[in-house]
C-alpha cells in the first residue's frame, strides 16, 4: 500500500503549483506575452531592426513552437521534437497574413492553458522525473517555459521600443 502524503506536503505542492501558474500567466517581474503583443501594429511585425537577428514575427513564432514542444514533451512520451535549430525558427520575417498572426497568438495561449491544466492536475507529481527524457519533470518544464518566454518577450519589447511602438 502506498503511503499517503501528509497535509503539509499537499499544501506545499499546491503552493508551488499556484506560483508556477502565476509565473506562466502573469507578469510579476516582467511584461506578459499578451502585453508585449497588444496593439502591435501589423506593419512592424516583420521588421528586423539593424544588427538584430529576428523580427517580432520570428520571435512570436519561435515562442509558439518551443512552448508547444515543451507541452507535448511533458504530456506525450512518444513526442518527437523538431530539429534544432531549424525546426524552431521560421525564416519568414513576417506572418503570411493576419490569420497566420492570430493563429500563432491563439496557439500560444491555448498551449499555455494546456500546460496550466497539467500543473492543476493533482495526479501529476511536479518532482517525479518523466519516464522518458533524461530526468526532466513537470516543475522543470514549467520553469523552462516561463524563463524562455520571458526572455523572448523582453526581446519583443526591445524591438518595439527601437521601432517607437511601445508606449507602456
Amino acid at each position: 500500500m502506498m503511503a499517503q502524503p501528509d497535509q503539509s506536503t499537499s499544501d506545499s505542492n499546491d503552493a508551488v503549483r499556484k506560483q508556477l501558474i502565476a509565473l506562466l500567466t502573469g507578469s510579476n517581474a516582467h511584461q506578459s506575452f499578451d502585453d508585449a503583443v497588444q496593439d502591435l501594429p501589423a506593419e512592424i511585425r516583420g521588421v528586423k531592426p539593424d544588427k538584430l537577428p529576428y523580427s517580432i514575427w520570428q520571435l512570436v513564432d519561435h515562442i509558439r513552437i518551443a512552448q508547444w514542444d515543451i507541452l507535448e514533451f511533458s504530456r506525450d512520451s512518444t513526442h518527437e521534437s523538431p530539429p534544432w535549430p531549424s525546426g524552431y525558427w521560421t525564416k519568414e520575417l513576417a506572418p503570411e497574413d493576419e490569420t497566420a498572426w492570430q493563429r500563432a497568438l491563439e496557439q500560444i495561449r491555448q498551449d499555455r492553458d494546456a500546460f496550466v491544466a497539467l500543473l492543476n492536475d493533482p495526479s501529476r507529481d511536479l518532482y517525479a522525473p518523466f519516464e522518458h527524457g533524461d530526468g526532466q519533470n513537470l516543475l522543470r518544464e514549467a520553469m523552462l517555459i516561463a524563463d524562455h518566454n520571458a526572455y523572448h518577450v523582453g526581446e519583443i519589447i526591445i524591438i518595439r521600443r527601437l521601432l517607437d511602438a511601445w508606449k507602456k
